[in-house]
């Protein structure tokens, strides 16, 4: 299984970014979908999962802010970050599992390549 990333850059404190990840039609009607993020150093955390018929659960540092949507007719999962701030500058993962308490649990069984993003104050 293949997760593509992408949607990563550079913004201003207070600004948006939507990332994307895209997946084969096959798996992605079935499968739970979510995204962590990971600081050089620092370990890789949940940010939000989507279930399979689109039920959303967010970190705490992220709810409010960012928005987890999927999109079957595309097989793309988004994230919309708002209110971007200099924490949350991170490489950010797509990830999925047939079980969202998998993704919940920070051991989905696949995971895409990271997108960078960046915050500046």
């Amino acid at each position: 299984v293949q997760l593509q990333a992408s949607g990563g850059g550079l913004v201003q404190a207070g600004g948006s970014l939507r990332l994307s990840c895209t997946t084969s039609e096959r798996i992605f009607p079935s499968f739970a979908m979510g995204w962590f993020r990971q600081v050089r150093g620092k370990e890789r955390e949940f940010v939000a999962v989507i279930t399979h018929d689109g039920r959303p659960t967010y970190a705490d540092s992220v709810k409010g802010r960012f928005t987890i949507s999927r999109d079957k007719a595309k097989s793309t999962m988004y994230l919309q970050m708002n209110s971007l701030v200099p924490d949350d500058t991170a490489v950010y993962y797509c990830a999925a599992d047939g079980k969202s308490r998998d993704i919940l649990r920070g051991s989905p069984d696949y995971w895409g390549q990271g997108t960078l993003v960046t915050v500046s104050s």
